[in-house]
């Protein structure tokens, strides 16, 4: 996606989307019109540096990408994406599982029960398994999605 470039804008890293209107045309073609005409060449180049696999046509005035059909190849790839990020949301999950579980460590200062503790603990397992199942469905869904011609 284009969310992640970002521009030279007179020496700082610039959000394309703060830089240039971005429009769809059709289906496989997106628009990128900047709001100053000096910056073409350097959206050109920022979405060139992205490698998403798109070429960039400059007229002059408005950069288009024509977005090619999904080859199998290009499929597997964004499959593989999806499992990097579901990996990337279990880790957050699970680091806030231990912040969490922290937390509620230190309340053993405070006077709170064992039981308390381990009941507790419980529960900040049971919602960490259920969210995971949740983030692996989507990605499961997502998937099977991508792979469908």
């Amino acid at each position: 996606t284009l969310d992640g470039i970002s521009v030279d804008y007179y020496g700082s890293a610039t959000p394309l989307s703060q830089v240039a209107n971005i429009n769809t045309t059709d289906a496989r073609t997106i628009v990128i019109q900047p709001w100053e005409k000096s910056l073409i060449n350097a959206i050109e180049k920022a979405i060139t540096d992205a490698n998403l696999g798109i070429n960039p046509q400059n007229d002059g005035i408005v950069i288009r990408l024509n977005i090619p059909p999904l080859t199998e190849e290009r499929r597997r790839d964004l499959v593989k994406k999806v499992k990097e990020e579901t990996e990337r949301g279990r880790i957050g999950i699970r680091n806030i599982r231990k912040d969490i579980n922290e937390s509620i460590k230190k309340l053993k200062n405070d006077g709170a029960s064992e039981d308390e503790i381990k009941t507790a603990e419980g529960e900040v397992q049971k919602l960490t398994d259920a969210f995971i199942v949740k983030v692996d469905k989507l990605a499961e869904l997502k998937e099977k999605d991508i792979m469908t011609v």
